[in-house]
């Protein structure tokens, strides 16, 4: 599973969640940091990466354009790093089952709160 996290969340969160998303990127990692969220959105595409995100373009943009890549929308105001990696942690079994199974082919975007 390839997780590419939006610039809103720190570069930080790659190095503590390798364990648990091996292929996790941040998008600085990508040389896509101040782009812009259609930019984001193409390389995730064709590097087969699921967006990790606070933004709601993103959102709005798998409305309009469909997947891949698939949206997983944090909708808790801002958290803290660790936060973040808590909530990725208690939910990975929910996020392993939206990329990947079948189940879940037709939806572009998970919500976690």
């Amino acid at each position: 599973m390839r997780l590419l996290f939006d610039q809103n969340i720190s570069f930080r969160i790659t190095k503590k969640l390798t364990v648990l998303f091996p292929e996790c990127r941040h998008v600085s990692d990508c040389g896509l940091m101040n782009c812009e969220d259609h930019e984001i959105w193409e390389y995730a595409q064709k590097n087969d990466y699921s967006i990790v995100t606070f933004d709601s373009d993103f959102y709005d943009i798998s409305v309009i354009d469909g997947h891949p890549p698939k949206i997983i929308w944090i909708r808790i105001g801002n958290l803290t790093t660790k936060d973040i990696v808590q909530l990725l942690t208690k939910n990975k079994a929910v996020i392993d089952k939206f990329i990947d199974s079948d189940d879940f082919k037709d939806i572009s975007c998970l919500e976690i709160d």
